[in-house]
């Protein structure tokens, strides 16, 4: 055990190579202390935010997005939802469908759900850079966060370099297409 210990002091570039046991036992215990000062800070850090977020109210979804959770998450996952973008007789009818399919919405339920569909991910303009919207952007953002954004074009770009940077998985080939679409359909209003 005390050649690992050995191997793990000697290998530290703020300490210098401990010349016998007695040297390198010290140093040892050195960077023992200060691994459990280390751990024993980062564990009441840890629960002092549990503690803290306990005494807060987690913020509540929507009831919308509730019935989407618990109707629709029970059969597939959300993605086919993400990459649709339809208009409210749209997700009138995808609902009416699903229905007929077996999901459990109850009659009340339908409008709210709908609703909250149109507002998270109702129709696009239509247009080159659509599709790239909904097959990359929606893998992290719901429509209504693209919608909502209104930018020049250098704005987009700035945004789409962060995305980029982000680990965003846009193809080069793409990028002038979306920036395109982008700067087109979602710019300021004109003063």
């Amino acid at each position: 055990m005390d050649h690992i210990r050995y191997s793990a002091t000697a290998c530290q570039t703020d300490f210098a190579n401990p010349l016998d046991r007695a040297a390198m036992r010290a140093k040892t215990d050195r960077m023992d202390r200060a691994r459990h000062f280390s751990l024993t800070f980062a564990a009441t850090l840890v629960a002092a935010s549990i503690s803290a977020a306990a005494g807060q109210d987690a913020p509540k979804s929507e009831r919308g997005e509730q019935i989407m959770t618990t109707a629709c998450a029970t059969c597939h996952d959300l993605r086919p939802i993400d990459t649709a973008a339809l208009d409210e007789a749209g997700w009138a009818r995808e609902v009416k469908s699903m229905i007929e399919q077996g999901a459990e919405v109850k009659a009340d339920d339908v409008p709210v759900l709908v609703a909250f569909l149109v507002k998270r991910n109702g129709p696009l303009p239509e247009g080159p850079g659509k599709e790239v919207v909904l097959n990359i952007c929606t893998r992290c953002h719901d429509l209504q966060r693209v919608r909502r954004e209104r930018n020049t074009a250098e704005g987009w770009l700035e945004i789409l370099d962060a995305m980029l940077n982000e680990g965003a998985p846009l193809p080069e080939k793409d990028l002038p297409v979306l920036l395109r679409y982008l700067a087109r359909n979602f710019a300021p209003a004109p003063r």
